[in-house]
């Protein structure tokens, strides 16, 4: 049996490990609020873009009245030979399963597709040091290296709009392709400092390749989140878009009976609301704008708006993907914080029990040595 003194270490150690992790748990709580603010605002925005393009589409004629086939490229789809998996993972550890299962969830998607060739788009380190170390990166004709292999990090690029728009991105051409499956780009420390232009580079980028065909598809694997008890795994096709405001699904792993407790009793004690907010009245006007038997004036021609706005709802639907993973990063170290602050408490309870228990032994000892010896005088 250890020493009281070893044993009395030990309880130092743990209640300093302990400290550690509760500060953790109400660090992911606080930035959980303020993920969940940001995925709110969001969603007025994403419905009034996909309720004008409701409206622009009884205006404009999307099918060539020869052909029958679909005008805009966006809205066309192809047989997929060779699709783009952007998959949303998270830059640090200490948050559960929540990077396992991403990354197990597009493991499965990839096998689902048997010898076809994919584009992998990694956001956040944890997934993308995997792909990276499996399958490598791919070669661009240009030249051009990734940030991340170059050392560099996204949060410490320069984040001026001058170089982080869309329109100034760098147009990459891709070289000869060496395997199945490549890893055509990686964006570490994206999700820190979210910000719209940098998801607009990103899709700027997929909206031309699949217009030049170079893909046929994109698919997007990302945690998504609508409370701290109501999140799934899951594979959603962007692209091609077959119906604007309508998510394409097409794998979902919904949350076990037993992480929604553990999710939920550490959002009670965190002082984290457990339901998804109710619709604003603004998100409500949103979705009246595309359905009200009103004839609205548009200054630029409706097609022009429609493949404008096509393309900003490809962002919009990265944006949002990108803050609800956010969100549930921070709820997934909230919990995984808490179950670790409980285990160093029961630790330290067995520790100390322990302790208690060797410190009487010793007495008992003491007293029938004292006991003995005057015995023995």
């Amino acid at each position: 049996m250890p020493s009281v003194l070893d044993l009395r270490r030990r309880i130092r150690s743990v209640k300093n490990t302990r400290q550690i992790t509760k500060a953790m748990k109400l660090v992911s709580a606080a930035k959980l609020r303020r993920a969940q603010e940001r995925a709110i605002a969001a969603r007025p925005y994403a419905r009034m873009i996909a309720s004008v393009i409701h409206s622009l589409g009884r205006r404009v004629e999307l099918f060539d009245p020869q052909t029958g086939d679909l005008r805009h490229p966006l809205l066309l789809s192809r047989p997929e030979k060779t699709v783009a998996l952007i998959v949303i993972s998270g830059d640090k550890g200490f948050a559960g399963a929540f990077n396992g299962n991403i990354v197990k969830a597009a493991f499965r998607f990839i096998a689902s597709r048997d010898s076809q060739p994919i584009d992998i788009e990694a956001i956040g380190r944890k997934g993308r040091d995997l792909f990276r170390r499996r399958y490598g990166m791919a070669a661009f004709a240009t030249g051009e290296t990734p940030a991340a292999e170059q050392g560099e990090d996204v949060r410490e690029a320069d984040t001026s709009p001058a170089k982080n728009t869309a329109e100034q991105a760098p147009e990459r051409r891709r070289a000869e392709r060496r395997s199945q499956i490549e890893v055509t780009g990686d964006y570490p420390g994206m999700l820190d400092k979210l910000s719209f232009d940098r998801v607009a580079v990103l899709s700027r980028d997929l909206i031309n390749r699949y217009v030049s065909a170079e893909i046929d598809a994109a698919y997007l694997v990302y945690n998504e989140f609508k409370s701290v008890i109501a999140q799934r795994v899951v594979v959603e096709r962007i692209l091609p878009i077959v119906e604007v405001g309508r998510q394409e699904i097409t794998q979902a792993q919904e949350m076990e009976l037993e992480e929604r407790e553990r999710a939920a009793k550490a959002a009670l004690s965190a002082g984290v609301t457990l339901y998804e907010p109710e619709a604003s009245e603004i998100e409500a006007e949103a979705d009246k704008f595309g359905t009200a038997e009103v004839d609205y004036i548009y200054e630029q021609p409706p097609a022009q708006l429609l493949d404008s706005l096509l393309r900003q709802y490809v962002t919009t639907e990265l944006y949002h993907a990108m803050t609800e993973s956010v969100a549930a990063e921070h709820a997934a170290r909230m919990t995984a914080m808490d179950a670790a602050t409980n285990n160093a408490s029961e630790i330290i309870d067995s520790l100390t029990l322990t302790m208690n228990r060797a410190r009487q032994a010793a007495i008992t000892k003491e007293i029938i040595e004292i006991v003995s010896g005057a015995a023995a005088i």
